[in-house]
């Protein structure tokens, strides 16, 4: 008899304290519970982690070394586990070539239909493909766009060419290639090139036949600033430095191929059409739209293609996303957009009894969609999975057949299971979670005045039209609208117009080295603490120096190469994982040992680490709620709501003067109890003069905003309008205004209650 419940004893995995649950199989269950609670190292870290590591075990080493690596998590014994789907909130990212077409593979039953019915007759699937040269655009080479250079950037026409007129690196004076213009004798080196010709600069710049024009003045071999760079940066097959990188990120922008116009295919491929459309552009079609038209192809050869296609496009519409287009590229999706992507793929498996694990589903989504994410849930749970959701959301909350909330605080004083039991039963239980549920926030009666404003004129950006607004200085505004109404677009344009610091979720660091210690900078001032207090060198505490253990190098751990099979990290048995020599160990702060700093949380460190340099360096952190991170950390295991905080916090320390900074959903990964620490954080931002734009669907954050710009009405082409922009309390007639208006689905009052 197949067991009912996955049987977890002595989970000890990051601050898991021992903990034992046990999870109902064939449920929706809620996991909740403070930011760094450890509700991420149960779910995850801990039944994902263990089912996926026994699953890998099923195949032999060859296979192995190819699949996604699982570390095994620290815990007494688990029971009852299925193969597992982790959902995450990983945006899909991939190349240039990669599009919601590709992703889902609606694209592959696409070109499969125009393959056998288009006319003119063109060849096999594969010619429709912008990933095989018999389908793609040669000029573009199936990307749809080339990479040309910014000329406009290239040049300071207020200086001269001594004073640095050509901006690009290795041009200006004193640079590799200077010479090559200014001691040439036919530019004048001294005069700015605003008060030079016309056919001055364009000789300057583009060689060729503007060079002619000057007459016998230029070298014959001379060379254009353009035609330079381009040979230098973008016609070489090499692989590129970072400065390179660099250099071409600042001085190139993306233009729409001129042969293909973005189809991304050939002449042939572009010329066939399909019910009087060619497969470019259905690929611009909104999604719902595409739906519709495939039911129209009724020949019967080619049924069981339109049934598959019109399956992963109703899914792609029920789960939301019907806004999107086939020829969207993965890459411009949000961390919910992609998410839901990856939903697509299970809701037509056969498969059951698996478990599925998602990772805050609803972000990206406003409160007006959120149903439709609860119904894709209960869909797969209905189908006879276990479906285990890590989430703050209480619409989801409660929808869900069980709740199990780990705390009660975060770090040190999480990792034990607090509450399991019903929704219902949650609202009464005293926990943190329960707390943040019965507090009703009303809206802010007392906004502040703006400064000013700055203005975003023209946009027309993906679905915008032609949006002009007037986003107001000195204040926090918020850009709400349900999914796809154009808030991201909105937020681009402000970027592109205006001199903006973007603080979003991408990771903070691609580096397994990089912890808190340094990304603030404060190990130099930790040696430096040591060696003053013990009265020796502060090299001595390097692990990469005088003190580190010589066995490992002071890495704490000895890498074994295993060839075809998994490399081998074993704990260094001289230094035992500490990382340095026993004569370093000796020597203390506190009663701590180097060894021991790295445990210490950010708030234990500020306490015990007396040193001005280390508590101004982590004092923000532990203001934006990071206190409970432990200095040793990598970074790289931060979710993307706590990255977007460790940026906040370097923005709150290294910022002077006022600056317009704009974040994308900073509620990510927060529970509700800790949205209200970062409402002062963005409001110590306002406080120093600072403006702060903010994509939000919290209503909690919505309510406290200074101004509201609400987008639609609806996704895709239905939106990309203003519909109102003011003060919160004037808003109607939204679905913003709607869902500010709805009872909390915690039990509470109306979201639009306001301070008598």
């Amino acid at each position: 008899m197949a067991t009912r419940h996955i049987r977890i004893r002595g989970a000890r995995t990051n601050n898991l304290r021992s903990l034992d649950v046990d999870v109902p199989r064939g449920r929706l269950v809620v996991f909740v519970g403070v930011s760094g609670s450890g509700k991420s190292s149960l779910v995850f870290d801990t039944i994902a982690a263990e089912a996926g590591y026994q699953l890998n075990e099923t195949f032999p080493p060859f296979a192995r070394n190819r699949l996604p690596k699982w570390t095994r998590p620290e815990v007494g014994q688990i029971d009852g586990l299925s193969p597992v789907v982790v959902i995450d909130q990983r945006r899909l990212g991939g190349n240039a070539r990669s599009t919601v077409g590709t992703i889902t593979d609606a694209w592959t039953y696409l070109r499969l239909l125009f393959s056998r019915l288009s006319t003119p007759h063109v060849g096999e699937s594969h010619h429709f493909s912008f990933n095989d040269p018999a389908g793609m655009c040669p000029t573009c080479s199936g990307l749809g766009e080339r990479i040309v250079s910014a000329v406009d950037r290239f040049l300071d026409l207020d200086r001269s060419l001594r004073d640095g007129a050509i901006l690009l690196p290795g041009f200006g004076n004193g640079g590799y290639w200077y010479s090559q213009y200014a001691d040439i004798g036919t530019f004048d080196a001294d005069t700015p090139l605003r008060d030079w010709t016309q056919a001055e600069r364009d000789a300057l710049l583009f060689g060729g036949e503007h060079a002619a024009r000057l007459g016998t003045r230029l070298p014959k071999d001379y060379e254009g600033v353009v035609e330079r760079f381009e040979r230098i940066h973008l016609r070489t097959s090499d692989d590129l430095s970072d400065r390179k990188r660099e250099t071409i990120a600042r001085f190139t922008r993306s233009a729409v191929c001129p042969d293909c116009h973005g189809d991304r295919l050939n002449a042939a491929s572009r010329s066939a059409t399909l019910l009087g459309h060619t497969i470019g552009e259905m690929a611009r079609m909104e999604i719902s739209e595409l739906a519709d038209l495939v039911t129209k192809v009724d020949e019967r050869p080619v049924a069981p293609v339109v049934a598959a296609l019109k399956a992963r496009l109703d899914a792609l519409v029920t789960i939301g996303l019907g806004y999107l287009h086939l020829g969207r590229a993965t890459t411009t999706l949000s961390g919910g957009e992609s998410q839901r992507i990856k939903t697509v793929k299970h809701l037509g498996s056969s498969l059951v009894e698996m478990v599925y694990i998602f990772d805050e589903p609803t972000v990206g989504l406003h409160p007006h969609d959120v149903s439709a994410m609860t119904a894709l849930l209960r869909r797969l749970r209905d189908k006879g999975n276990t479906v285990l959701v890590v989430e703050h959301d209480p619409a989801v909350m409660a929808v869900a057949d069980q709740i199990v909330e780990v705390g009660p605080g975060a770090g040190d004083q999480g990792g034990r299971l607090v509450f399991q039991g019903a929704f219902a039963d949650l609202r009464r239980a005293g926990t943190p979670t329960a707390a943040a549920l019965a507090r009703h926030a009303p809206v802010k009666d007392r906004p502040r005045a703006p400064h000013g404003h700055v203005t975003v004129a023209d946009a027309t950006r993906n679905n915008l039209r032609n949006v002009t607004v007037d986003i107001p200085t000195g204040v926090l505004t918020v850009l709400t609208g349900v999914a796809g109404s154009g808030k991201s677009s909105l937020a681009a344009e402000l970027v592109a117009q205006h001199d903006a610091v973007v603080i979003d979720q991408r990771p903070v660091s691609p580096n397994r080295r990089s912890s808190p210690i340094t990304y603030t900078g404060i190990a130099a001032p930790i040696r430096k603490l040591f060696a003053r207090h013990n009265g020796v060198p502060a090299s001595l505490f390097s692990a990469n120096s005088d003190g580190a253990c010589p066995d490992c190098d002071g890495l704490g751990v000895v890498h074994t190469d295993l060839a075809f099979m998994d490399g081998q990290e074993t704990v260094c048995e001289t230094c035992q994982g500490r990382r340095f020599t026993p004569e370093v160990l000796r020597h203390t702060v506190d009663g701590l040992s180097i060894a021991d700093v790295d445990g210490l949380t950010i708030a234990e460190a500020i306490q015990r680490l007396p040193d001005p340099a280390i508590t101004r360096a982590l004092r923000h952190l532990d203001d934006v709620g990071l206190g409970y991170l432990r200095l040793g950390q990598p970074l790289t295991t931060l979710s993307g709501g706590e990255s977007q905080r460790v940026k906040i916090a370097k923005e709150l320390r290294d910022t002077t003067g006022p600056t317009l900074y704009v974040l994308d959903e900073p509620t990510t990964g927060l529970h509700l109890r800790d949205v209200d620490t970062l409402l002062g954080i963005l409001d110590a931002l306002v406080d120093r003069g600072h403006t702060v734009v903010v994509i939000e669907h919290n209503l909690h954050v919505i309510r406290q905003a200074d101004w509201l710009i609400d987008l639609g009405p609806g996704p895709g082409k239905h939106g990309g309008r203003i519909l109102y922009q003011g003060p919160v309390a004037g808003v109607t007639g939204t679905a913003t205004a709607a869902a500010l208006a709805e009872p909390d689905p915690s039990g509470g009052r109306p979201g639009l209650t306001r301070r008598d």
